[in-house]
């Protein structure tokens, strides 16, 4: 098993994308055995659960104080920036896990996922 973040070449095929960044924004990825079962892949899976939740959770609350007409422009925008950070949580969960589905008879597979955006843009 090799933990490595975006800079460095990958040499397996199709390397997972972790949920969560290295101390520099980039993203990281596991190479790994196909099984799923590693320690840091079951890491990986309950932090992707953890943030789904938490996604979750925010969009009852974002319906709720949407629908308060007392709610203030701060309030707002506060709601605004975490419903940003659990999209942009999100949308990686998804491109990990589209990255790590059966390539159909016929298909190519990409031997590397696709560099991720920088989220400050």
């Amino acid at each position: 098993m090799i933990y490595k973040s975006h800079d460095a070449a990958t040499t397996a095929s199709r390397p997972r994308l972790l949920p969560w960044s290295n101390l520099d924004g980039n993203p990281c990825y596991l190479v790994t055995d196909d099984t799923g079962t590693s320690r840091l892949s079951r890491l990986a899976d309950d932090v992707e659960a953890i943030q789904l939740g938490m996604a979750d959770d925010l969009l009852g609350h974002a319906v709720d104080l949407l629908g308060d007409d007392k709610a203030t422009t701060p309030q707002l925008r506060y709601l605004a920036a975490c419903l940003a950070e659990a999209l942009h949580d999100v949308h990686r969960i998804a491109r990990s896990r589209g990255a790590r589905l059966p390539v159909p008879h016929g298909g190519e597979e990409s031997s590397a996922p696709a560099p991720e955006e920088d989220p400050g843009t």
